[in-house]
């Protein structure tokens, strides 16, 4: 069968060449005469697995030695309670809220500390990233909260703010991977997999090693990430298949030339859909400027039927999953990381068929 134009949020389409990998190794993974998905955790068939996993990402990321790297369950929602039962030392903490998750990360916070908004980004239904004035910022506040990427909005971080020596804690869960980062620039990141990473399943954490230690009483033996940390990601066990698909992934993008050459592939994938929205006279972006984001492209005709209509007829031609988010309705087009140039390139070529047809 043909396979389809995938456009989903999450989760996401996978790079073919990894599908065909683990079709191939389905039944039996290398000479063990069985499916990564049977194997035991401990077994010396799967541990070789989830350390080169971890030693793929560390180097695709450049992540330096003093930082932990984690496979967790649990989804990116964990961690926003994670955090501040980990991190709370003088029970403040300042956040930025740019869409739908950041509120969602602050108010679960807010159960454990005292939360800051420093700026929000919602007066506009969260259309930009809002200028962040220095002065608002606690300078001895816990830690500093963003999301680099804003899937529902299709924002992204222009840059990072400077917030001196308080460590910014970064949920990159729909632009992991997708650009050049510098690693010691954060206290911490995490990110669910199922965009850039691989299936939904895992989600992972990136930790600044001297950012570990006491958490707040009572605190879940595993909503610790020391716990994590210091067992090698297996004190439980692992999601092993989707830690298996993740490896797969990180080849891939190591094959292709690390995360510079993705985001180069990115950088011209989403060039070339913003540059049809901003000539268009029925389709126009939500989002203008430094702040459009690279992965997730929300676009509009200004007519609700239109927009359905769209979508229908787009969807029967094998390009789904192209319906906005219900809380702001029109189009939405995630070009992640296993989107190919190809994909985005015939969006556009349908889009025009269908502004000249209208």
């Amino acid at each position: 069968m043909n396979r389809i134009y995938n456009f989903s949020a999450g989760p996401s389409m996978l790079p073919v060449e990894v599908l065909e990998k683990a079709k191939a190794e389905l039944l039996s993974y290398g000479t063990s005469g069985q499916s990564v998905m049977e194997m035991s955790h401990r077994s010396k068939d799967y541990e070789p697995i989830i350390e080169e996993a971890e030693a793929l990402l560390r180097e695709i990321m450049n992540i330096p030695d003093n930082y932990k790297v984690m496979f967790l369950q649990g989804g990116a929602s964990t961690q926003f309670a994670m955090i501040p039962m980990n991190f709370k030392k003088s029970g403040k903490a300042d956040y930025v809220i740019t869409g739908m998750w950041a509120k969602k990360a602050a108010s679960e916070a807010a159960k454990y500390l005292e939360v800051s908004k420093v700026a929000s980004s919602e007066d506009k239904t969260f259309n930009y990233i809002p200028t962040l004035d220095k002065a608002t910022f606690n300078p001895n506040a816990d830690y500093f909260h963003i999301t680099t990427n804003n899937t529902i909005y299709g924002t992204k971080f222009p840059a990072l703010p400077d917030t001196g020596n308080v460590p910014i804690i970064a949920d990159m869960s729909s632009n992991i991977l997708s650009e050049v980062i510098d690693v010691n620039k954060f206290g911490m990141i995490y990110a669910g997999a199922q965009k850039n990473m691989g299936p939904a399943g895992v989600t992972v954490a990136i930790v600044r090693e001297d950012l570990i230690g006491e958490c707040i009483d009572g605190t879940p033996t595993m909503l610790q990430y020391s716990t994590h940390a210091e067992n090698g990601s297996m004190y439980n066990t692992p999601p092993t298949y989707t830690v298996y698909m993740c490896k797969l992934v990180f080849e891939w993008i190591k094959n292709l030339g690390g995360v510079a050459a993705i985001q180069k592939m990115n950088e011209e994938k989403a060039a070339i859909l913003y540059d049809y929205l901003d000539g268009s006279k029925m389709f126009s972006a939500t989002v203008s400027g430094d702040d459009r984001s690279l992965m997730n492209i929300p676009f509009v005709t200004g007519n609700d039927e239109l927009d359905k209509k769209f979508v229908k007829e787009a969807t029967a031609v094998g390009f789904v999953n192209l319906k906005g988010h219900r809380s702001v309705g029109g189009m939405r087009a995630s070009i992640y990381n296993a989107m190919p140039l190809d994909g985005v390139k015939a969006l556009v070529e349908f889009m025009k068929k269908f502004e000249e047809n209208a």
